[in-house]
């Protein structure tokens, strides 16, 4: 369809003189002459009606491809959410949308649940003394799903005293298990001294351990971190250590062994 027709009137002037009507010609009006065409579609034309205001901004579609992206960074920000600890829920709650408020929700109960399950176990944390009389209550009665770390001594000997200190430092370090002390013949009248120091591990109010005198525990050289393996192995406690300690020292005692035996050729050197 041809558009309505402009005529463009031009003017000049002449030296000296006033202006003059020196021609006229007429000029297509091109914007009325170009078909009409979908204000989405991506031309230049109507690039430049968007720049001019005339038409609205593109709508932009997200395809597949976006969308995928999208929800894999929604449930990146669950993922997120679920390994925040309950103070970090409650310190970006007001960054929750209200779409993730009921995932919010259920996160913050499961944090709650596990720090009141933490709180009921962690309910000892030091070495206590107990007597005979106690035993059958702290020790065979001791509860559900707890463990019990009982060492009999005596007072005078060494390596007791060494353990009690052991011990002192691992119920600090772990509060769910239950730590005690006992003079030996207090629990257990006549029980010999040779047998001293004797460490007992109960689950529930049965014997799952037993470490009966010095050389299991290897003298005055033992250290902390032995005594928390050998309670580890019998499921007392749980440990982040990756080895037996006790392995390192054998390892590098016989390493030095090795190294001071003569070789073949010492030997055959010795021998002319």
């Amino acid at each position: 369809m041809i558009g309505p027709k402009i005529t463009v009137v031009l003017r000049r002037r002449q030296s000296g003189g006033s202006p003059c009507v020196s021609g006229s010609w007429v000029v297509s009006d091109l914007s009325s002459s170009v078909k009409m065409q979908d204000p989405n579609e991506d031309t230049e034309w109507n690039d430049i009606l968007r720049r001019k205001g005339i038409l609205p901004p593109k709508e932009i579609i997200k395809d597949e491809e976006e969308e995928a992206a999208l929800a894999r960074e929604q449930q990146s920000v669950v993922k997120t959410y679920e390994s925040m600890s309950l103070q970090e829920l409650e310190e970006n709650e007001d960054e929750f949308s209200d779409e993730d408020e009921s995932a919010m929700e259920m996160y913050r109960q499961k944090r709650l649940a596990e720090w009141k399950a933490t709180q009921l176990k962690n309910v000892f944390g030091s070495l206590e003394e107990i007597s005979g009389q106690d035993y059958v209550k702290e020790v065979n009665q001791a509860g559900e799903g707890i463990w019990v770390v009982l060492h009999l001594y005596k007072q005078g000997i060494p390596l007791c005293t060494l353990i009690n200190q052991h011990l002192a430092e691992l119920a600090r370090k772990f509060p769910q298990a239950k730590f005690l002390k006992s003079i030996s013949t207090t629990c257990i009248p006549n029980y010999p001294d040779r047998n001293l120091p004797t460490v007992f591990v109960y689950h529930e109010g049965e014997m799952k351990a037993q470490f009966i005198g010095p050389l299991v525990f290897g003298g005055m050289n033992l250290k902390a971190d032995e005594l928390e393996w050998r309670l580890a192995e019998s499921g007392a406690i749980k440990t982040d250590l990756e080895e037996n300690p006790k392995k390192q020292i054998q390892d590098h005692l016989m390493s030095s062994i090795r190294s001071s035996l003569p070789t073949g050729r010492d030997s055959e050197s010795d021998d002319d």
